[in-house]
């Protein structure tokens, strides 16, 4: 069997948008020090708990949110409606445990979803498919009580079906309560390690049937461990730029990489790696010219705004992607017939037959691009459509037997001296009619 004899859904808007933004919120942004800090300080149910009753967005404006991040050039978001701690931002009727019953007082999923959709931007969800505080979900090897002394003889009383019944009760909520989803962003369902859950007990075959059923169009990531059964739409590498497209069984399959702006999903006051705008933009660019996605996240604060160096770089992308977006939107990786110049990176657009070089260190004064002679016919900075001279094999020689030779099918494009003022300029070319078709 292959990827593409498989139903999926509705892959033509996700493979167009190309960007979104993920939002990990919940009790841990009050922590303010990693949103696995439950995990990695071994708190008791009772510990994590002090955070309830501190949950106090007030400051938390949904509109502000869907705003900044439609202004990136963002075309759909993805929120984590519950995380590996349990606490869920809707009003689930399943557990108490949720942003109704803390200081917030209110379902904060649902304004969320609605500020976004005036915008324009699809809908994701996240749900993680652990949950660390649930009486009937065994201790393993990443819980938080992993080392509790007692540890056997409380996993002798739970049934791990009991859980899966909530949790596709949870599902069923999210799928029937809220409208049209587009994404379903499952989290931590990979069994391959010792100790660790998996399809057998998330009941993968089940949920996935079920979601298909009341969502047929939902598209569903790779997190159920059906990766053998294609019970997936997307891939998700996480934290890493891919060196290439993925290929299973011979096939280019959809896929998106999810990032942090810093070292961490959830608010983090003190973490200081933060990435640079042109670095984001640069990895933008990198996954769209491989035919990837970018996912890239966002953790407000506790008082539920976005942090000012997370609003700094939405701020910068937008910048750029007012001007470039036409090199993102609906574009994929190029053609194997162009070859990418140094310092450079293609992404292509079927739809138009446009090519765009995204240059990623300015040369001096020309662009030399093999085997696009007589094939190009129009050149642009796309930052401002200002028109490129075009030399057809000038300008780039090799010296042989004593004389200059220029390589057959050379394009040159002539470039001012200086570079634009744009974190990363982009030339826009227009190819003849029967060029770069697929």
């Amino acid at each position: 069997m292959r990827y593409h004899d498989k139903p999926h859904g509705d892959l033509q808007w996700f493979q167009h948008d190309r960007f979104g933004l993920f939002i990990h919120w919940g009790l841990y942004s009050l922590g303010a020090r990693h949103e696995w800090l439950k995990n990695q300080e071994e708190m008791s149910d009772e510990q994590y708990d002090r955070y309830l009753p501190a949950f106090e967005p007030d400051l938390h404006d949904p509109e502000q949110w869907a705003e900044l991040a439609s202004a990136a050039g963002m075309k759909y978001f993805v929120i984590t409606t519950k995380h590996h701690d349990g606490f869920c931002l809707w009003d689930t009727k399943q557990t108490d445990y949720k942003a109704p019953n803390s200081p917030a007082g209110r379902d904060l999923l649902r304004p969320m979803i609605e500020a976004f959709r005036r915008r324009g931007l699809r809908v994701g969800l996240y749900y993680s498919l652990p949950d660390w505080r649930h009486p009937e979900f065994p201790i393993d090897r990443i819980h938080p009580q992993r080392n509790h002394p007692d540890r056997e003889q409380i996993n002798a009383s739970r049934q791990m079906g009991r859980y899966a019944e909530y949790l596709h009760a949870q599902v069923r909520e999210l799928l029937t309560e809220y409208g049209q989803i587009d994404v379903l962003w499952f989290d931590m369902g990979q069994g391959y390690q010792p100790g660790q859950k998996g399809r057998k007990e998330w009941q993968s075959e089940k949920l996935l049937a079920m979601i298909r059923e009341l969502q047929p169009q939902i598209l569903v990531n790779d997190r159920l461990e059906l990766i053998d059964a294609y019970g997936w739409d997307f891939l998700t590498p996480e934290q890493y730029a891919v060196r290439e497209a993925p290929v299973i069984g011979g096939e280019l399959v959809p896929w998106e990489t999810c990032q942090t702006f810093s070292g961490s999903w959830g608010y983090h006051r003190d973490e200081m790696s933060w990435k640079s705008v042109d670095q984001l933009v640069r990895l933008l660019i990198d996954t769209v010219s491989k035919g990837g996605n970018l996912l890239l996240n966002v953790g407000p604060t506790g008082r539920g705004e976005f942090d000012y160096r997370a609003c700094e770089r939405l701020v910068g992308i937008g910048e750029w992607m007012k001007q470039h977006g036409r090199a993102i939107y609906g574009c994929t990786a190029a053609p194997p017939e162009f070859e990418c110049p140094d310092n450079c990176c293609l992404t292509y657009n079927p739809a138009t037959r446009r090519l765009y070089v995204h240059i990623l260190a300015w040369p001096l004064r020309a662009l030399h691009l093999p085997g696009l002679g007589g094939k190009v016919v129009y050149a642009q900075l796309l930052h401002d459509a200002s028109e490129l001279p075009m030399l057809e094999g000038g300008g780039y020689q090799n010296i042989e037997g004593g004389q200059a030779v220029s390589p057959p099918g050379l394009l040159t494009i002539e470039l001012p001296v200086s570079a634009p003022r744009v974190a990363v300029p982009v030339v826009e070319l227009m190819l003849k009619d029967g060029v770069g078709g697929r």
